[in-house]
């Protein structure tokens, strides 16, 4: 009987608490399905692999939907050929706009590796098949739903809310994001930002967690460069740049970064151990304890490496170039890091105590003068958009926590929350399993048809929550 008042007691808190935002006209989804689904398919089918990019093929669709629709658009180009696009539903202006962004373009494929063409978003097996499934045509079409939805409902809005459908993201941001924070940014100013870096994770037939980003590590590159005397293959020198090179990245590749937490990464740690299994949320509790045993961090390591990336700076050695010729002693060889940095962390000084742990006069660490993702301070999980995105979830999902994540990637949210807004990533419903082999940039892309109906679904609704009257 007590079990049975506490669950009861637990309901009508939740019922409560969802009555506190408002909701916006009522939709029936299922009806919304079919037109979800062929613009879905009709976007992925746009070939807008980057390099080149031809976004604006994707903004040409786009335009000509919100013109039947009765939607005024803007496009902002840098290049004629990397468009961005931007429409605005607006509000009484009681309340500043939120903005909706997805990226048109998507990375390159190798065409051997897919069974099928990974442009033709062919449906098989409950799937649709195609580059951008995951990575971000499901965002860009549930983004295209809500102002779909929201024009035919003449719903009153406290807030405008901004469509943005931008270019470069996956690699040539000054033509998108960058182009539009330095030139454009009154038409897209805004409190909060919602796009990619989400989840909604199954386990076991059910949805356990979602997860929402509010913030990211840094990318950040430098090179290891080795210097020596070169000379004939058959003298073996002790000053071998090959050599030493190669200990420099062992060294650097084998340096455990200071543990660093910050509120996003607590708050993930200490939601994920209630909602875990006990020996792993007893992993979880410890890494939150200063003293904990470094086994906890060697398992994760082992075991969870996204999981461990988001305790610290990490450092992935990706290219080593050296020599020329097989009888030839080089006098330089160099390797390529791939730094993510966690936010606040010093880059000066971060470099520095590279140097010191690699030890070797002959091998210079050089930071890349450019980085295309500027610092900014987390998003806040104490503000109204997040609390909205609670509620959305424990309404849609109600035996699921939300957990407030660092994404270990990059997104064009850096830009903006370095301009002071707050941005949050969501995202589709999947199993661990499923993105492990087909979600963002892997050899064989795929989604299922329910996923994008139920982001297009949780995208309504965290709108509604925070933009239409109360």
């Amino acid at each position: 009987m007590r079990v049975r008042v506490v669950r009861r007691g637990a309901l009508l808190s939740l019922v409560a608490a969802w009555g506190a935002w408002a909701q916006g006209p009522p939709i029936d989804w299922t009806a919304q399905q079919a037109e979800t689904l062929d613009r879905f398919r009709a976007l992925v089918q746009i070939d807008s692999s980057s390099p080149a990019g031809n976004e604006t093929k994707v903004v040409d669709y786009l335009k000509s939907v919100f013109a039947e629709a009765g939607i005024p658009t803007q496009i902002f180009a840098q290049d004629p050929a990397r468009a961005n696009l931007v429409a605005r539903i607006p509000g009484n202006g009681k309340k500043r706009p939120v903005l909706l962004l997805a990226h048109t373009d998507v990375v390159a494929v190798q065409r051997e590796k897919w069974p099928m063409d990974p442009f033709a978003a062919i449906m098989k097996d409950g799937y649709i098949w195609g580059r951008g499934t995951t990575d971000d045509k499901d965002k860009l079409v549930s983004n295209l739903m809500l102002m779909l939805l929201l024009k035919r409902s003449g719903v009153t809005l406290d807030r405008d809310i901004i469509f943005l459908a931008e270019s470069g993201e996956e690699s040539a941001t000054e033509f998108g994001i960058d182009f539009m924070v330095a030139k454009h940014f009154d038409a897209i100013d805004a409190e909060f930002a919602l796009t990619e870096g989400g989840s909604v994770t199954i386990e076991g037939g059910k949805v356990t967690a979602v997860t929402v980003s509010t913030t990211e590590k840094l990318p950040r590159r430098a090179r290891l460069v080795a210097t020596g005397t070169s000379g004939h293959g058959s003298i073996p020198r002790l000053d071998n740049a090959v050599v030493n090179l190669s200990a420099a990245v062992a060294k650097v590749a084998a340096w455990e970064t200071p543990l660093s937490l910050n509120e996003t990464t607590r708050a993930y740690f200490e939601r994920l151990a209630a909602i875990s299994p006990p020996a792993r949320a007893g992993r979880y509790r410890a890494l939150l304890n200063p003293k904990h045993p470094v086994s906890v961090e060697r398992y994760l390591a082992a075991n969870e490496p996204q999981r461990y990336s988001m305790l610290r700076t990490s450092i992935s050695p990706t290219i080593i170039k050296g020599g020329f010729q097989s009888n030839v002693i080089p006098s330089e060889a160099e390797a390529t890091l791939d730094i993510r940095m966690t936010p606040g962390e010093d880059a000066g000084k971060f470099f520095e105590a590279m140097a010191r742990v690699i030890d070797d006069p002959s091998v210079k660490v050089v930071p890349n003068s450019t980085a295309n993702r500027p610092p900014g301070l987390p998003s806040g999980l104490n503000t109204d958009m997040f609390r909205a995105l609670e509620a959305v979830s424990k309404r849609m999902y109600p035996d699921a926590a939300t957990l407030p994540m660092m994404m270990t990637g990059a997104t064009d949210m850096a830009q903006l929350r370095a301009k002071g807004m707050q941005c949050y990533g969501i995202g589709p419903e999947s199993t661990d399993e499923e993105f492990a082999a087909h979600g963002w940039h892997s050899d064989v892309e795929r989604a299922t048809a329910l996923s994008v109906y139920k982001l297009a679904e949780f995208t309504w609704n965290a709108v509604m929550a925070v933009a239409a009257p109360k």
